[in-house]
This record gives structure tokens, sequence and C-alpha cells, in this order.
């Protein structure tokens, strides 16, 4: 097994229409893993009742993206304000992030070696 290295995982739920501006102010940081999922969410922002095809319904749930990164320590600083400046719409739903600090680095199943 490989000697431990704390590492923080970083959760970012955005909307949709923001993850190439984040993913962009992402870059120079030399983040080197993360995981992209579409995701549906509430909160504050409220459901609102759509029109198609004559009929209304309501949409409970809300698309949304969660970008989640592993940073070392020195890097969680920088991320957050990237992702805070790229994903800001200055509208209620704009995001949250969460961190958990303390993660052992990952087991690379490829090599069968430390990551």
């Amino acid at each position: 097994m490989p000697e431990s290295c704390a590492q923080v995982r970083l959760v970012a739920i955005i909307r949709p229409f923001r993850v190439a501006a984040v993913l962009e102010a992402l870059a120079p940081l030399g983040i080197e893993a993360g995981l992209v999922r579409e995701v549906m969410g509430f909160g504050r922002q409220k459901a609102r009742l759509h029109r198609y095809l004559g009929s209304e319904f309501d949409t409970s749930f809300l698309p949304k993206v969660e970008l989640t990164l592993f940073l070392r320590a020195d890097q969680v600083g920088e991320a957050v304000r990237a992702v805070v400046e790229a994903a800001r719409a200055g509208r209620m739903g704009d995001g949250k992030i969460f961190l958990q600090s303390g993660m052992a680095v990952e087991w690379e199943v490829e090599s069968d070696g430390a990551g």
C-alpha cells in the first residue's frame, strides 16, 4: 500500500451552462484528477411549472452538474476561488461547494501502484 498522502475532495454543484467556464478557470491550476456528472437537485431555488404540448407539469428537481476534484491542500484556496468566480451568474441556484479533507492517496488500478 502507498504511504498516506492527504488530499482534499472538492465537490461543486453548479449550473450546467457554467461548466465550460469553470473547467477553463481550473485549467491553469494543474489539477490532475476530477469527475463531472449530470445530477438533479433541489434547494432554495424552487422548481417551476412548465408547459409541454399544452400540459403543465412540475419539475421537482432541477438539472445541475456535480464537479468533483481531488486536490492537494495547497491547491484548495485557488480552486475554490476559480470555481466561485467562474460559476457565479448572480442568481439563486448558482451552486454550492463542499470540501472533505484528510483523504488518503488513491491506489491506481491500472498499474497496481500508488497514483
